[in-house]
């Protein structure tokens, strides 16, 4: 049979209208692209900047005021705190609200003026080498230019070639820089997302295309009874993947976990559940298991550059750092690197783990909701 126009034209056709009617498939060819080119184009910041600060200083000099102002017209650091203790200023860093904590000591312009040198302290949490490399950097050249102006006349002898004063950077919590104590607690969240919402996803769709659903319905069972049925096999599922990821850590890159053991299972148990609900939504919304597939992309794509796991989570806009705070990936970050570099306690974690708690009730309620619209 020879080769026919019309007939090649009839299957385009065909084609083009099955995409029309498959809107979920459309909506993907449309949405992917653009997604990625407004995260990629404007969220994503490989050079963070106006990085959240807070002050402690105990000296009033004009000469102090001066240098935080050098830091803030940097572009690298935005002074939201003022704190009055040490405490306070160690409580921010650990929970994750500032990026650095600079402290003043008192006498500092006292000491400056006679040339003694006196000492900065900058603090920076360098769980995530990335968010602080460049503003490090860039304390030396402001340590050299910020108090030109103020030493001129007879403390014109005071700018040398060697600061004025020396910058001390303390890197907390991952001194060394070592990249693998922040990939590893991100690679546990995005794995687990992943994994748990495809599973989930699949694993409905596939008894839909099978007809085995009909014979699920066919029991005296509750929808609540089906979706924690199906659920508690991927808990255990998910627990497993975790147990090998902090073992190979462990063993591979000596990734120790500093705070509660506990805490962590708690966060990741929230988690786990957040996501195989998430999944379960999308089961009964989708079709069959491409559907549940293509719908995945669209929860994964945001968790990885939304969360803080491969930019900077501090150097992006308000509106992304908003949109971020409403995917469960960027609590469940916060919760691990917590426990594994922070050594922070339940207090410390408790916003995010109430966070997940939320999710959860948002994501299983959403999932009732779906499972009797489609089936009663």
């Amino acid at each position: 049979m020879s080769f026919s126009l019309s007939r090649w034209i009839g299957i385009i056709v065909k084609e083009f209208i099955q995409l029309r009617r498959d809107r979920l498939t459309f909506g993907m060819i449309i949405g992917i692209p653009v997604l990625q080119l407004i995260l990629f184009g404007y969220a994503i910041n490989a050079d963070p900047k106006r990085l959240p600060t807070a002050v402690l200083t105990a000296d009033s000099s004009p000469y102090s005021r001066t240098l935080l102002s050098a830091m803030q017209t940097s572009g690298y650091f935005r002074i939201e705190r003022n704190v009055t203790s040490e405490r306070e200023l160690d409580d921010l860093l650990a929970q994750g609200q500032v990026q650095f904590a600079i402290t003043i000591p008192e006498n500092f312009g006292r000491k400056l003026v006679r040339g003694e040198r006196p000492v900065l302290l900058v603090e920076a949490d360098a769980s995530d080498p990335a968010a602080t490399s460049n503003a490090i950097a860039a304390l030396a050249q402001i340590s050299l230019t910020a108090l030109s102006r103020d030493l001129s006349g007879t403390l014109a002898d005071l700018k040398p070639a060697v600061p004025p004063f020396d910058v001390r950077v303390h890197r907390r919590y991952n001194p060394e820089g070592v990249t693998a104590y922040n990939v590893v607690p991100g690679l546990i969240g995005t794995i687990l997302t992943m994994t748990m919402v495809l599973m989930t996803g699949l694993a409905m769709t596939r008894e839909r295309e099978r007809g085995t659903m009909e014979n699920l319905l066919a029991m005296p069972v509750r929808p609540i009874e089906v979706m924690i049925g199906k659920i508690v096999p991927y808990i255990v599922i998910g627990s497993v993947q975790v147990a090998v990821i902090l073992l190979v850590s462990r063993v591979l890159f000596d990734v120790a976990t500093e705070g509660s053991v506990a805490l962590l299972c708690l966060g990741t148990a929230l988690f786990i559940t957040v996501n195989l609900a998430i999944g379960f939504t999308i089961s009964t919304v989708t079709q069959n298991q491409l559907q549940a597939m293509q719908a995945s992309v669209f929860i994964l794509l945001p968790s990885i550059l939304l969360s803080g796991f491969m930019f900077p989570f501090a150097g992006m806009p308000k509106w992304a750092q908003a949109i971020g705070s409403l995917i469960p990936v960027t609590h469940f970050l916060r919760v691990v690197r917590g426990s594994l570099l922070k050594g922070e306690g339940l207090q410390g974690s408790l916003p995010s783990l109430l966070a997940l708690v939320l999710f959860v009730a948002a994501a299983t309620g959403l999932a009732m909701s779906r499972y009797r619209t489609r089936l009663d």
